[in-house]
């Protein structure tokens, strides 16, 4: 009889335990409730994010990160939307004053937007400061000629008389003077199309990779080539010899050689032979050598492609 007696108390004792330790959690988790659910008052840091930089300024990097807020409300609004999920506000500089080197953004000035942001009511919040002070510096301004870079491959009869065409050819740029005065051009980002056969047209966006302490005042440029129908064409031109010293009489073989050239459509009949000139360069003749490398030095401008159809000239000397 003592044993079951014995097992009684054991019995009775863990359930004491059980439900003391159920009744102060209980009472702990109300005590956190209700201590949350009053009001209080408390400062709280807001980190900063400055947007809108202007682009003719360089913001110091010793800028204020946090504002601090005077905030009235119940204590698990504030945990809830100050500490748990720290709201961020964006500062528009483009909403600033420049006075005596730095940007004055005056809160009172924007506290709509602020208020919107924080989702805060200024009847129960406010700022300990009453503006935010930015310390820059002007940048250094400088154009930049644009370079496209392309891989441009035509369809077959097709090409293009002129070079890709960029507008604008140059962009502006602002920053540290001692990173513009190691520039002069800024490439494109590839641009790359096969089986070309129509006029080309669209945007380029400018190679800013590793530039990132510079301003752009765009990022695109808009770029055009007009491409046509082309064909080959064949012309047979002398060929000429300078540099003959005096009392040479110099036989070449062959004395005309056929030229090779792409023209547009619209051109073709436009092109005559005179209109080429190949050349030899008698002082190019090394010692026991009996020929010369013939050279195009004249061409019209619109045609493309130009090759001879040899370049070894041989010669003869009659003295």
């Amino acid at each position: 009889m003592s044993r079951n007696i014995k097992l009684s108390k054991k019995r009775f004792n863990r359930g004491n335990i059980k439900t003391f330790g159920f009744f102060l959690l209980f009472s702990t988790i109300i005590w956190i409730f209700v201590q949350f659910a009053k009001e209080y008052t408390q400062v709280v840091q807001v980190p900063l994010n400055y947007v809108n930089v202007p682009m003719d300024k360089s913001i110091s990097l010793e800028k204020p990160d946090y504002l601090d807020l005077r905030i009235q409300d119940r204590g698990f609004i504030i945990i809830w939307k100050f500490q748990l999920f720290e709201p961020e506000l964006d500062i528009d500089l483009s909403a600033t004053e420049a006075n005596k080197g730095r940007l004055v953004y005056d809160i009172e000035a924007n506290r709509a937007d602020i208020a919107k942001q924080l989702n805060i009511d200024f009847d129960n919040a406010s700022f300990l400061k009453k503006a935010i002070y930015i310390n820059y510096q002007l940048k250094e301004e400088k154009k930049l000629k644009i370079l496209p870079v392309t891989n441009l491959n035509y369809a077959i009869g097709y090409s293009a008389d002129e070079e890709l065409k960029i507008t604008p050819d140059s962009v502006k740029v602002t920053g540290p003077k001692s990173v513009l005065d190691t520039l002069e051009t800024i490439n494109t980002l590839l641009l790359k199309k096969d089986n070309i056969s129509s006029d080309l047209f669209g945007n380029l966006v400018l190679d800013t990779t590793k530039l990132g302490m510079l301003n752009f005042y765009q990022n695109e440029v808009e770029y055009s080539q007009n491409v046509e129908k082309f064909t080959e064409g064949m012309v047979e031109v002398p060929v000429e010899v300078y540099n003959v010293p005096s009392g040479y009489n110099l036989v070449i073989f062959p004395k005309e050689i056929n030229v090779f050239y792409q023209v547009n459509l619209k051109e073709y009949e436009n092109v005559e032979e005179s209109d080429f000139r190949v050349v030899c360069d008698f002082l190019s003749v090394q010692a026991g050598e009996d020929f010369m490398f013939a050279e195009i030095s004249d061409q019209p401008e619109f045609v493309s492609n130009v090759r001879l159809a040899e370049r070894k000239i041989q010669f003869i000397i009659k003295r």
